[in-house]
């Protein structure tokens, strides 16, 4: 019936941490779309996701034109946007990096050759501030995908499964997330032999890592990695399962979408004839622009040969020859353990590490594997300059900014550059939560902190070298990390031969060898455990030896890349002298309004006398900033003078300033609110021994003077004498009568 409502649902048993039910939904929303759902999670959190296809494909287009757009609504979280026009704009970054996890694994289970615009929209429509969305959202893509009658190989689950007291607990709240050490996203589909291939993982350290490993926790290794992508099977066929049963009541039968293949067989056959042996040659030159060059020569010659015998098929000729390109790369790969340039497939490129490369700023360092080349600048300032975030998110504030950029000529080319795209931001969030496990925590270092990663040069990860650079580059800027992170590419190639299946992996790989190949994954950590992973597999399925083998591959290579930085960096240096310096007093919160005062007005005066920067806390800490120690110290004597008063006592000196005159003599201030009486016959003092006859001749009001305490009385009233140099300061006596 068109407006029945179908549902299906997956209960997820976490033991101990209880249970988290996923709600599929269909025929009540979004009708007019070829295929919506909606997900719940616990009916608390509402995910809305609408496929729709193009009526004509665009047979123009050399690849699939598939798009997936995040819409996070505040209404959500019951809030209003806090821009200016009260209304969201821009996607927030939360929501790009779901699109991307999205994409990655919905985009191979499309039969190939499509050509039609595929586009799925997601809309939050209810969070739970405690819950995380992006899981949701990949379960109501694939759903919505599922129902749609496109030629699709799902449905694709998705969970998140974070290490919390020993055990694996999917969908984790934000709350139990803070009691982690590891946290991961899975997405895989379920095989017909009843396993689960796992096809995207997104996994990184937490904040708490080091000190919950400290206080007895396991630390994330790479067994304890493959133990988690283990753990996440059984939730994924569960949420699997759901969107096939509703899929069997309501979807639409697949439709007829016409597919554009790269090429024919026959195509391929005549390229392999004619120019194999040429092609095979091309693919042993070590360097990538004389490969290059030298692959364009040998595509031109193929062109020349077959195009007077497919004339009009240019575009299945360039197709064939990247297909015999990609064969033979994988054949001499599998079978001689050789690869494009000339390296085994353990070996990694030339490494280089230095650390002050560029001047002036707070930190920088280069780091180069190969061809690829990376620059890492760092920047330090006071805590108020934290990127404030408007999103979904219970997280309002961001103390450590990892910017990526990706220039077009880090690869020889021209294109446009600006704002940063989709793919821009996926590597520095990557790179960002990489580093974030080994920071120090505000109260150590109290600064806000912008890392930039500037791909100079791109062969192969350059999110991975980013993650080098950059531990260098905050070094070299004086942070005092907790441990060094370096970060290093695989990739795996597998191949049937005499109907058993083998596999090799390879560390360090090229640009090209990550296209050709069958997964790719990124592993970035410390000599001692994995702080991020990123994986990507074509692959219906890696046996668990295998990734673990690759796994411990990536840590010998990571170890080895370590031990490079180490030696050009492998402790903090001294601060630049260009950076802020920032200390922090810690005052009762009933003092926070006399340290502002009225209106401003104190904490105003104290930045103007002082030069310092200063940023209050709701719970009295206060930091203070400024270029130089000396200014950082008289903010924070002035501050302790209004907030942590010590009384003043006989004998002590203080540079003060003449606040108020009269007929007998001048009051100068000590501190913020303790004031001394200079009597006119102390002045004398200051006009060498002259009989005063008008305090104003001698000293006014905003004068500095140098004075000791000679006496308080008891009612705390401070009698002052001006200390003149050349006299004793406790020289007190002098004939008043006179």
């Amino acid at each position: 019936m068109e407006n029945e409502t179908h549902y299906a649902e997956a209960v997820i048993d976490n033991g101990t941490f209880g249970t988290r039910t996923i709600r599929f939904e269909t025929g009540r929303l979004a009708k007019q779309a070829a295929g919506s759902a909606v997900a719940y999670l616990d009916d608390d959190t509402m995910v809305l996701s609408a496929t729709t296809a193009s009526k004509r494909p665009k047979d123009n287009l050399d690849f699939f034109p598939l798009t997936v757009d995040v819409e996070e609504r505040q209404y959500a979280a019951g809030k209003i946007p806090g821009s200016f026009f009260r209304r969201e704009g821009r996607p927030s970054e939360d929501a790009i990096l779901t699109c991307r996890l999205i994409d990655r694994p919905l985009r191979p289970s499309f039969k190939k050759g499509l050509r039609n615009e595929i586009q799925i929209v997601e809309t939050i429509m209810a969070l739970n501030p405690d819950h995380l969305y992006d899981v949701v959202a990949i379960n109501a893509a694939s759903c919505s995908t599922q129902l749609a009658g496109l030629p699709f190989s799902g449905p694709i689950g998705g969970t998140r499964v974070a290490l919390i007291k020993g055990q694996w607990v999917a969908f984790p709240t934000h709350t139990e997330l803070e009691d982690a050490v590891f946290d991961m996203v899975v997405a895989g589909r379920v095989l017909e032999d009843g396993d689960v291939a796992i096809m995207m993982v997104e996994a990184e350290a937490t904040e708490k890592t080091i000190q919950l490993v400290a206080d007895g926790a396991e630390a994330p290794t790479e067994e304890i990695v493959a133990a988690g992508l283990e753990a996440a099977k059984p939730f994924i066929k569960a949420l699997c399962k759901a969107q096939a049963d509703l899929a069997a009541k309501a979807a639409k039968p697949t439709g007829e979408f016409p597919v554009f293949l790269d090429y024919q067989d026959d195509v391929l056959e005549a390229l392999t004839a004619a120019v194999k042996s040429e092609l095979s040659q091309a693919l042993t030159i070590a360097g990538k622009q004389e490969r290059e060059a030298e692959l364009d020569r040998v595509k031109e010659i193929a062109s020349e040969k077959l195009l007077p015998q497919f004339e009009g098929r240019e575009k299945e000729i360039s197709g064939a020859y990247r297909a015999l390109t990609k064969n033979l790369v994988r054949e001499r790969v599998i079978k001689d353990k050789v690869r494009i340039d000339g390296r085994g497939v353990t070996d990694i490129r030339t490494l280089a590490a230095e650390v002050e490369a560029i001047p002036r700023v707070h930190g920088s360092a280069l780091f180069e594997r190969g061809e690829t080349q990376i620059l890492g600048v760092t920047t330090l300032n006071m805590l108020r300059m934290e990127q404030q975030l408007d999103t979904l998110s219970p997280v309002t504030r961001k103390r450590y900014m990892h910017n990526y950029n990706f220039p077009p000529y880090s690869v020889g080319e021209t294109g446009r550059v600006g704002s940063p795209k989709r793919r821009e931001i996926g590597h520095g969030a990557l790179a960002e939560r990489a580093i974030v496990p080994v920071l120090p925590s505000r109260e150590d270092f109290p600064y806000a902190i912008r890392q930039v990663s500037e791909a100079l040069g791109s062969n192969g990860s350059t999110s991975m070298g980013s993650v080098c650079a950059s531990t260098m580059s905050l070094l070299n800027a004086g942070v005092p990390l907790k441990a060094a992170v370096a970060g290093i590419a695989m990739g795996l190639i597998s191949q049937e031969i005499d109907g058993q299946t083998h596999y090799v992996a390879l560390t360090d790989i090229l640009g090209a060898e990550d296209a050709f190949g069958d997964m790719d994954f990124k592993v970035a950590g410390t000599k001692q455990f994995v702080t991020a992973l990123q994986l990507d597999t074509k692959l219906d399925g890696i046996p668990a030896s295998v990734l673990a083998a690759a796994l411990k591959q990536a840590r010998d290579a990571r170890l080895h890349i370590l031990d490079v930085m180490n030696e050009a960096i492998d402790v903090p240096d001294e601060m630049s002298p260009n950076a802020p310096r920032i200390i922090t007093v810690k005052i009762p919160v009933d003092k926070i309004g006399e340290v502002i005062g009225p209106k401003g007005k104190m904490i105003n005066q104290i930045q103007e006398d002082t030069g310092a920067d200063i940023t209050i806390e709701d719970d009295g800490t206060i930091y203070i900033g400024a270029q130089q120690g000396s200014q950082a110290e008289a903010a924070r004597a002035t501050i302790n003078g209004i907030a942590n008063p010590t009384m003043p006592e006989v004998g002590e000196r203080y540079l003060g300033t003449v606040v108020k005159t009269t007929t007998f003599g001048a009051f100068v201030s000590l501190m913020p609110g303790k004031d001394g009486l200079l009597h006119i016959s102390q002045i004398r003092k200051l006009a060498g021994g002259k009989r005063v006859e008008n305090v104003e001749d001698v000293v006014g009001v905003g004068q500095k003077v140098q004075v000791e305490i000679a006496e308080i009385d008891s009612r705390g009233k401070l009698s002052l004498i001006p200390v003149v140099e050349g006299e004793e300061g406790d020289d007190t006596k002098d004939d008043t009568d006179k």
